[in-house]
């Protein structure tokens, strides 16, 4: 599930950015607008450079939530974006002779783009600071869980998407919330205390729920009245990208939506992992050839290394990989967590393991069947037993194919312990809660943008 806000984002600079490539267009070549609009080889030439602009603005991580609103970290991020694309439209020219760009041409319209996403971002920001557009925001509950969405919203900036109105106290819980001056002593229903301060809605982050002191009847009241009601779970759901299982019922997984596994989307998803790895096998031939006679020139050892992972159902498959550690890496025959700067790992593995190329053999798996493009990544029977027993929920993952990458490892660091994998847990259960192929699409550009800045690898 990508934010709307994100979505709107995107679409209106692929608008500015064709826009601002006709423009430059038209500096280079001296035509007016209105001839250029009327020329379809010249409109599709714009329009194909605000999608590969747009693109790569995706790879260098500017449509990221909490990247899209801050300026700064767009600015930085934009000319390497820019870069690329100019490289991307020069290598389509050189392909495709038909498209009405030149080196000159082409250093234009990236300039006039480059100004136009520079306004877009810093219209966006600013729109983003219009206390009218924020959410008014209501918390029942002053407990543990509503603490954790109070500093949610702190750490996460977050203010300048919610006005928090304040905390509503429940009988049976003990406050846990700091300041004291958000907390609001007010003996009105939540729907006349929602009205009076003009609430879009409410979040239910209630410690226990039991007993008759949960005001069922309010809640219902204030929904009646077209006021917004969710619970915890669904408001890190949506502004962390993860299902918290610390606060999970498991009635919410039983009953609420998502978890889509329909044949269609199945059919779909399984298309796409065909397409997108023998495009990846086609692309990259010439660095698995390279990699493969390092692996091999460095120790003399395996360049490949099979090890036996958990996938779809439980069913246990052997995953392929470049070799990336000492051929005894493992000699006690005892499986340990991979650690930072882990001495097992050979010169080439450490670099290899850095931009994820030991993990490409794996399309064979994905082409085999076993697994998919996007998904959670498959861990170790080994691991996964002692994790089953210790973390609740482990074995929802275990319902959808694992995959190459997912949105743990885009959105998470290389996972060392069991608290990891329950950090790592949680984004998976939003994947396979949201599974989508434009959920997959933003796994994906985020996946190039970890690849390229060589980020979160062991």
């Amino acid at each position: 599930m990508i934010s709307k806000s994100i979505v709107i984002l995107m679409i209106s600079e692929v608008a500015i950015v064709t826009g601002a490539a006709l423009i430059g267009i038209s500096a280079w070549l001296g035509f007016g607008l209105s001839f250029l609009l009327q020329s379809s080889a010249y409109r599709t030439a714009a329009m194909l450079f605000a999608l590969v602009m747009v693109i790569c603005m995706g790879i260098a991580g500017m449509y990221q939530i909490g990247k899209c609103n801050n300026l700064w970290a767009s600015f930085l991020r934009l000319v390497p974006a820019g870069a690329l694309a100019i490289a991307v439209m020069t290598l389509l020219v050189m392909f495709v002779p038909t498209l009405p760009f030149d080196e000159k041409g082409l250093s234009l319209v990236s300039a006039f783009s480059l100004a136009g996403v520079t306004m877009s971002r810093t219209l966006f920001s600013h729109s983003l600071k219009n206390a009218s557009l924020r959410t008014k925001i209501l918390f029942l509950g002053t407990g543990a869980v509503a603490k954790e969405c109070k500093d949610l919203i702190l750490e996460s900036n977050l203010e300048r998407k919610y006005e928090v109105i304040g905390y509503v106290p429940m009988a049976c819980e003990q406050s846990t919330i700091i300041l004291n001056d958000l907390i609001l002593q007010e003996k009105n229903s939540l729907k006349e205390i929602a009205e009076r301060y003009g609430v879009n809605e409410v979040v239910v982050s209630v410690d226990n729920r039991r007993g008759g002191t949960f005001p069922i009847d309010e809640l219902l009241q204030c929904k009646l009245h077209g006021i917004k009601v969710i619970d915890a779970t669904a408001f890190f759901e949506r502004e962390l990208r993860q299902i918290r299982i610390d606060s999970l019922q498991p009635s919410w997984l039983v009953f609420g939506g998502g978890f889509d596994q329909s044949l269609f989307r199945v059919a779909c998803k399984r298309t796409v992992d065909i397409v997108m790895s023998t495009l990846l096998c086609f692309l990259t031939w010439p660095l698995l050839l390279a990699t493969a006679a390092a692996i091999y020139i460095e120790d003399r050892g395996p360049i490949f290394y099979r090890q036996e992972r958990v996938g779809l159902g439980g069913v246990g498959f052997m995953v392929l990989k470049f070799r990336s550690m000492r051929k005894d890496a493992e000699s006690s025959n005892k499986p340990q967590w991979a650690s930072s700067n882990d001495d097992r790992a050979t010169t080439v593995g450490r670099f290899i393991r850095k931009y994820r190329i030991d993990e490409i053999p794996q399309i064979i798996n994905v082409l085999s069947g076993d697994m998919s493009f996007v998904g959670p990544r498959p861990e170790r029977p080994f691991f996964v037993t002692k994790l089953i027993e210790d973390v609740q929920f482990y074995d929802v993952r275990h319902s959808i194919k694992p995959g190459i990458t997912g949105l743990a490892q885009v959105r998470y660091q290389y996972g060392a312990s069991v608290a990891d994998a329950i950090q790592k847990l949680q984004y998976d259960l939003y994947y396979v809660k949201n599974n989508s192929l434009s959920l997959d699409a933003m796994i994906l550009f985020e996946t190039l943008h970890v690849v390229l800045f060589g980020k979160g690898a062991r």
